[in-house]
């Protein structure tokens, strides 16, 4: 394919740019946790009906095409601008497909001008890469659902006011059946929230308690029983973006700089390994080029090169944070403020997390083997 752009690209690409750097975060500091400053980005994209851009014009979006989606999300990542939410990348899209009339008319406005902010409630204790095995329960009774269970590692439950929901309604299907979709306020009564905090010592993620909570069945999403179905396109949708990538892109150039100014000397041997990430970067782009190409081509989202794109980039994440790690040394140990490595320190201890979350190196494997290529399963 021609990884060249349109002039129509181009444009949209350098207009994208220009609200990035509007947006960029003063003086360069990383203020993505800061729900101030994610508040303000979420309007601002919101006015120019940029959050859900690729959505149906009727649906509060743009229609854009998935390379104008790709350079968008390219472009904000490397500039680590949030441009998006769960409730824009995923849950959006699900309710399109499988929503009724009154779900997407009630939820999907609130999802583009940015009043609703939503987390996604799947993993449990005993259910993360085997997610069909979840246990939280949803019992019908009369015209509610009565939930109760517990989710784990859920992002942002303490800052959104709506849940995305995986909970099984059949307890005797086999584990991939017997599960249903809901809409779940996150104030409601039964409903709570503990922080997890993790090794970098920040609030991130939560476990999330439901104790007789009832929701009302027109929160059912989809048919009763046939969730994973829409919970496995919903994974498809948070696998395919090219963030990641831009993100590492924008550390190596930033690492590149903080080597050129002498704060960070490099050896033969971590010189090459520097190469080899930049290098690795180039390639993930271009896979997200095409994933957008034959998307355009297709109308498909390319399912083998979303899930090979969603490891390689975790596992290059890693590659990147160790790598820098071993040019700063004993600096690296370092976590004041005011260090110049407490950035890639930060970087390094939250990249363990990388090929667990959004499913594992493992699982991502065996889609790619079983889904991708065809390979029996073992």
């Amino acid at each position: 394919m021609d990884f060249r752009l349109s002039p129509a690209q181009a444009a949209f690409q350098q207009e994208v740019t220009a609200v990035a750097d509007e947006l960029a975060a003063p003086g360069g500091p990383d203020l993505r946790a800061d729900p101030e400053y994610n508040e303000h980005v979420r309007m601002e994209l919101a006015k120019r009906k940029w959050l859900a851009m690729p959505w149906p014009k009727e649906y509060g979006g743009l229609g854009a095409s998935p390379m104008q989606q790709m350079l968008y999300n390219e472009t904000m990542s490397y500039r680590r601008v949030p441009a998006g939410n769960m409730g824009v990348w995923w849950v959006g899209p699900a309710l399109i497909l499988y929503g009724n009339d009154e779900q997407k008319e009630r939820f999907l406005p609130r999802i583009t001008n940015g009043d609703d902010v939503w987390c996604t409630l799947y993993s449990e204790p005993g259910a993360g890469s085997d997610l069909a095995a979840l246990q939280t329960r949803a019992v019908r009774d009369g015209d509610d659902y009565i939930i109760n269970g517990q989710k784990i590692w859920t992002s942002g439950a303490h800052r959104s006011n709506w849940g995305w929901l995986a909970a099984r309604t059949d307890p005797d299907a086999p584990k991939h059946r017997g599960m249903s979709m809901f809409c779940v306020p996150m104030d409601a009564p039964g409903l709570s929230i503990r922080p997890l905090v993790n090794m970098t010592g920040n609030h991130e993620f939560n476990e999330v308690f439901f104790d007789n909570v009832r929701v009302p069945a027109t929160q059912r999403v989809g048919e009763e029983n046939r969730g994973w179905y829409t919970l496995a396109v919903a994974l498809d949708f948070e696998r395919s973006s090219i963030g990641s990538t831009a993100g590492a892109h924008r550390t190596i150039d930033d690492f590149v700089e903080l080597v050129r100014s002498g704060r960070a000397v490099l050896t033969e041997q971590t010189r090459n390994r520097l190469s080899d990430c930049a290098i690795s970067v180039q390639v993930l782009r271009f896979i997200g080029y095409r994933i957008a190409a034959e998307q355009e081509q297709t109308g498909i989202a390319p399912t083998l090169l979303a899930q090979m794109a969603k490891l390689s980039a975790m596992e290059l994440n890693q590659k990147i944070s160790s790598m820098t790690m071993q040019v700063l040394g004993m600096e690296g140990q370092a976590h004041p403020a005011d260090s110049v490595a407490e950035a890639y320190t930060h970087a390094f201890l939250r990249s363990v997390a990388n090929t667990i979350e959004g499913g594992t190196s493992e699982i991502q494997r065996n889609v790619i083997a079983t889904r991708g290529l065809g390979l029996p399963r073992g």
